[in-house]
């Protein structure tokens, strides 16, 4: 039988929507689309092979449904042998608009999360190697997990806060936001020359030196300071 929802008729009963918590309310951010940029620190560019100078970021995309909460669980993805953490700060997107200055994309954050980029590295490799899209690499299922999100009324807008990410309890990703080569305006202005920003768009903003793999049974907990912390057990 035909599925209703706004005067719309689906064939299919329409998938629910993606969505992330936000502090201190019932109230949830809903996800339209994942954006995340690669190599925006410079010790991580380094560990990459890549050069750390303030080349022009370049980004991908998650899809939405990719979300996974605090406390929940990630399983280990099918085809790689090395599945990589890397700790980011997010910004949730709460305004829109395109070709945005910095003045005006940092009025459009809503609020700001720590996430996951969760990464089949070897897939990345062999993509890289031959000139491939990411996209398998990068954009699979609970390849994203992200914390509640805290609103910049509460937060204001962080500058220099410490970035950490604990696996199995042992600190392997220790940096300051402060160290980002483009900055979270600079990234959204730039972004937003490329795509029309929307509200309910999540930005990732890229992982500092220190990525690593994980096994079935670890715990990873990522955090960042004033924000809060997501922590997820890999099955």
């Amino acid at each position: 039988m035909p599925f209703s929802a706004n005067d719309s008729v689906y064939v299919l009963p329409p998938p629910a929507l993606p969505s992330v918590a936000v502090v201190g309310t019932r109230q949830y951010f809903p996800v339209r689309r994942i954006y995340c940029v690669g190599r925006n620190y410079a010790e991580h560019a380094r560990e990459m092979g890549g050069d750390p100078s303030r080349e022009a970021p370049f980004f991908f995309i998650k899809p939405a449904d990719a979300i996974v909460a605090d406390g929940g669980v990630v399983p280990y993805p099918a085809h790689t042998s090395d599945f990589h953490y890397e700790a980011e700060l997010v910004v949730a997107i709460g305004g829109d608009g395109a070709h945005l200055t910095t003045e005006q994309a940092k009025a459009a954050v809503f609020g700001y999360a720590v996430g996951l980029d969760m990464t089949r590295r070897d897939l990345q490799a062999q993509f890289k190697k031959g000139g491939k899209p990411w996209d398998m690499a990068k954009g699979f299922d609970h390849s994203a997990p992200c914390s509640a999100i805290v609103p910049v009324n509460q937060c204001g807008h962080p500058i220099d806060a410490r970035i950490t990410l604990q696996h199995n309890g042992e600190i392997k990703q220790d940096a300051r936001i402060s160290d980002l080569i483009w900055s979270v305006p600079e990234l959204l202005a730039n972004l937003s020359n490329f795509i029309r920003l929307q509200a309910g768009d999540l930005v990732f903003t890229g992982t500092p030196a220190g990525v690593g793999p994980v096994e079935r049974g670890d715990q990873l907990i990522a955090a960042v300071e004033g924000i809060g912390q997501v922590c997820v057990r890999i099955e």
